[in-house]
């Protein structure tokens, strides 16, 4: 079997771990301290728009890899697909089942004059984001057991020539 779907497969696996846990635990923190509220969050927001579709972008196309792998024999893929499927649905649960809802709750808050943390709506908020932070931690958790769990080797088993003279490294 060719390298190539296994390399893919990793490359997939990196990129989404690695900004998902870049955005996440990096520079979502590193805005909130540097900029106001209103401003971070707003950049935040926006941030984590694009890991999200980068999450189901990359969600997708690995689960329709890891299935290709474990057709063509590959079975060390066979656990990983119910590790892409958990984080897939944080993705969709914890970004696109509850953001619609707290940015309705940012857009009354502003209607109203003032920022979220700061109306009505601030407990609400408050609650829907630690759902979704939840959602969030339990999908990098999952990516960093997708990562310690890829196959080794690139799936392609080296051949060996039996008779075949070894060389000698001087």
């Amino acid at each position: 079997m060719s390298p190539v779907p296994h390399r893919v497969f990793r490359l997939l696996t990196v990129i989404w771990v690695g900004s998902q846990l870049t955005v996440g635990y990096a520079v979502a923190p590193t805005l909130f301290a540097m900029l106001d509220r209103i401003s971070a969050g707003a950049v935040a927001a926006q941030l984590f728009r694009i890991e999200a579709i980068v999450g189901v972008l990359c969600g997708v196309l690995l689960l329709a890899l890891g299935n290709l792998l474990v057709r063509r024999g590959a079975t060390a893929y066979r656990r990983l697909r119910w590790v892409l499927a958990g984080m897939l649905i944080c993705v969709l649960l914890g970004y696109f089942a509850l953001q619609p809802f707290m940015n309705a709750l940012r857009v009354a808050a502003l209607t109203a004059g003032t920022d979220v943390g700061h109306s009505a709506y601030a407990a609400r908020f408050g609650m829907l984001h630690g759902v979704s932070s939840l959602f969030y931690l339990i999908e990098s958790l999952l990516g960093l057991v997708l990562v310690w769990k890829l196959p080794a080797g690139d799936g392609v088993a080296e051949r060996v020539d039996i008779g075949a003279p070894k060389s000698a490294v001087h």
